[in-house]
């Protein structure tokens, strides 16, 4: 299953988080390694934006925590289906 996920740390001072932000990056690298997280990007002034791949909603929950744990923030997740799925479900409604 794959969920974008847009996070919105709490505001501080950078130079307060740099120990966190640090930690985050040592949890999360081996996500990506992983094929877990399969996109990551930094968002402009602070946050990140990731794609994950997850077997299930309780598994995207732990991964949230997680990642809160390293970095305080607020999440916003759509949940996202792949094109090609998405692709089929057009031809066939249409009689390809």
């Amino acid at each position: 299953m794959l969920y974008l996920v847009i996070s919105n740390p709490r505001p501080e001072p950078p130079s307060d988080a740099v120990h966190r932000q640090k930690a985050f990056w040592d949890w999360f690298g081996p996500l990506r390694e992983r094929g877990v997280a399969r996109h990551a990007y930094a968002r402009v002034g602070r946050g990140l934006v990731a794609v994950f791949d997850v077997e299930s909603h309780e598994a995207l929950h732990a991964l949230l925590t997680q990642w809160a744990e390293h970095v305080p923030a607020s999440f916003q997740v759509e949940p996202l289906l792949d094109p090609a799925f998405k692709e089929r479900i057009v031809r066939a409604a249409a009689g390809d």
